[in-house]
């Protein structure tokens, strides 16, 4: 029995209303659908359709059947498309959401590349902080860092994870001396960055001594974007917890020092959301496919270059203080 088949013939018939209009449909004949239906029966051993000789009618089971028949068969049309090149070639605008600092630093280029790669596909890109709702705000794909989702109904690719460094200006460690545990900022001025996923007043380390909280006192300076909080710690407002592609260019200038080089904080994973896997679009079954494949070696090539910073800054500091 061929169980596709006749699941069509199902839905063709409940859908013209007669097994004699299905059949013109699907270019058969009459008792030819109407033994398809009945195979299907009795292959469920449930009757589907409740026939007079002036009309049909759906059982309950025959509705719940319907919805379930329809849906395969719109997998199995998008497969068969897919499949045929169809939809296969990605195109049109894609909405994408990220972060506003970690868009910045990574997002662009990877638009830049995924372009090149795919020039039929023209990127909205919308930095900003807080995370939007994808349906509503009509965004196929949102980069958000979190250190876990909550159960959203939304598709989620963990694609990396990120942390944040301590850091301060040469002029400020040689003015009030550089801290070499968590315990010790307690007597430092700390700059804080307004995150909805981490208390600004108490920060948590990762290091040799596993996990440390240290809570801070009242803070002399918060903002809630982390560029905005590297300019703070560069001009010497006090030591400041940076997300390592914030702090970055000052490290390689010699504009920042990282302190506590052994630890890092604030770890948080990166992830891709999108609405769905059903009918994904090629653009958006691309973009995510460029992402996995280059974002998780981006980040760790950026994560190795900031122990490179601690060792060649641990020496110019040493210098730069005596």
């Amino acid at each position: 029995m061929d169980t596709l088949q006749n699941m069509r013939a199902f839905v063709r018939v409940v859908e013209a209303g007669s097994f004699t209009a299905a059949a013109q449909h699907l270019n058969s004949t009459t008792a030819h659908t109407s033994r398809s239906v009945s195979d299907l029966e009795a292959h469920l051993r449930t009757r589907l359709l409740n026939r007079t000789t002036r009309r049909i009618a759906l059982t309950e089971a025959g509705e719940r059947y319907l919805q379930r028949c329809q849906q395969i068969l719109a997998y199995v049309e998008q497969a068969e498309a897919e499949a045929g090149d169809a939809q296969a070639r990605p195109a049109g605008k894609l909405r994408v959401h990220a972060m506003t600092g970690f868009g910045q630093h990574y997002i662009v280029p990877a638009v830049s590349r995924y372009q090149r790669r795919y020039p039929d596909v023209h990127i909205e890109l919308t930095l900003a902080q807080r995370m939007p709702d994808l349906l509503d705000e009509g965004f196929d794909v949102s980069l958000t860092l979190a250190t876990g989702l909550p159960d959203s109904g939304l598709v989620s690719q963990r694609l990396g994870n990120a942390f944040s460094v301590a850091c301060a200006s040469p002029a400020y460690l040689k003015r009030n001396g550089t801290p070499t545990s968590p315990a010790e900022l307690r007597e430092h001025r700390c700059v804080q960055i307004l995150t909805p996923v981490f208390r600004a007043d108490e920060w948590t380390f990762d290091g040799p001594h596993g996990e440390e909280s240290i809570a801070l006192g009242p803070a002399t300076f918060q903002i809630n974007v982390a560029e905005a909080l590297a300019v703070a710690v560069r001009e010497g407002m006090g030591i400041g917890l940076l997300p390592a592609y914030s702090a970055a260019s000052g490290l390689r200038s010699g504009e920042l020092v990282r302190i506590l080089p052994e630890y890092t904080a604030q770890q948080l994973n990166v992830y891709a959301l999108y609405p769905s896997r059903q009918y994904l679009d090629a653009k958006i079954r691309t973009w995510v496919e460029f992402l996995r494949e280059e974002l998780p070696l981006v980040l760790a090539r950026d994560q190795a270059e900031l122990g490179t910073f601690s060792r060649d800054r641990e020496l110019s500091v040493c210098g730069f203080m005596s």
